[in-house]
């Protein structure tokens, strides 16, 4: 049976690359006009911050700057398309476990939450989770309200949020035993709990 030409391999991955492209959601999560101030006046440009995500744990934020609004967003885009990260998801649905996030001045604070829960976050958080797929989230912001802070440090705190699968391969233990010592610890503080 006669190979496929590379040729029409090249142009099949082409497409599978340009579906998932166009499978991607992206926000618009804050417009910023800048000023330079030149020797005829003011020169005004625009920093955009957006955020991209295929609504199966991937997810990657991106700013662009330019003298028109929609160049500004598709430079940003284009960025965050190529700085994109894989977060695990716990059924799909949500975070494995709790986690802070910090960047500079802001600091975000992260939780795994039941179904039913919804995203429950503000503005650039949400557009993360929206993105990411996330739909029952927990998050609240405790430091700086600049959307960049926001948006690095929620980041800061998915980069280091670890699948039971990878937390047992990293300790040579089996998955049952991670995740049952996390359901028998959550217990225990329940009961902790109960008895003040």
């Amino acid at each position: 049976m006669a190979r496929p030409s590379t040729h029409s391999r090249q142009g099949r991955q082409g497409d599978r690359a340009g579906r998932e492209e166009t499978d991607l959601l992206d926000k618009l999560v804050h417009i910023n006009r800048v000023a330079k101030v030149v020797k005829g006046g003011r020169r005004f440009s625009f920093a955009a911050l957006v955020v991209v995500g295929d609504g199966r744990g991937r997810v990657g934020f991106g700013t662009g700057k330019a003298r028109e609004v929609p160049e500004a967003i598709r430079k940003a885009t284009e960025r965050a398309k190529r700085t994109m990260i894989r977060v695990p998801l716990r059924d799909g649905r949500t975070l494995h476990h709790d986690m802070q996030g910090r960047y500079g001045a802001g600091k975000v604070v992260v939780r795994s939450a039941p179904p039913g829960t919804g995203i429950i976050a503000g503005g650039p958080m949400r557009a993360v989770f929206e993105t990411m797929g996330v739909q029952d989230v927990v998050a609240k912001s405790l430091g700086s309200a600049n959307p960049h802070n926001m948006i690095k440090a929620t980041f800061n705190a998915l980069i280091n949020i670890k699948s039971p699968r990878a937390v047992a391969a990293r300790r040579g233990k089996k998955v049952s035993e991670i995740v049952s010592r996390r359901s028998g610890a959550a217990a225990e503080a329940k009961a902790q709990d109960h008895d003040r």
